[in-house]
């Protein structure tokens, strides 16, 4: 049974950059991809950002593209998400999730959820 751990969130001007970490524990978490999601009270969950066990394959949202990279460290089998630019849009409780499948952007087939992390961009 894995255990998932998000942090790093807080509060931000638009503009502004946040690393978001997710510490994984009970698991062996380089089999796993891994990845980042994102949810509003109005708005269905989004995928934001996939990366697969073997560092091989990403996968971003064209809302996240180019402002947001999702990296990996496995010796601390910790997943993380750096965020650049951020805009009031990006306001949200963020996820990460983890998955056996190689690659996949539907939330249904990732197993392990942390409990979340809230992203607020102020404008």
């Amino acid at each position: 049974q894995m255990e998932l751990k998000e942090s790093g969130g807080g509060m931000v001007q638009t503009g502004g950059s946040l690393e978001l970490s997710c510490e994984a524990s009970g698991g062996a978490f380089s089999n796993y991809t891994m990845g980042w999601f994102r949810q509003t009270p109005e708005k269905q969950r989004e995928t934001v950002a996939v990366l697969s066990w073997n560092d091989a394959s990403t996968y971003y949202s064209n809302s996240v593209k180019v402002r947001f990279t999702v990296s990996r460290d496995n010796a601390k089998s910790t997943v993380f998400l750096h965020m650049l630019n951020l805009e009031p849009e990006d306001t949200a409780t963020y996820y990460c999730a983890a998955t056996t499948m190689i690659i996949a952007t539907r939330s249904s087939v990732f197993t392990y959820w942390g409990q979340g992390t809230q992203v607020t961009v102020s404008s």
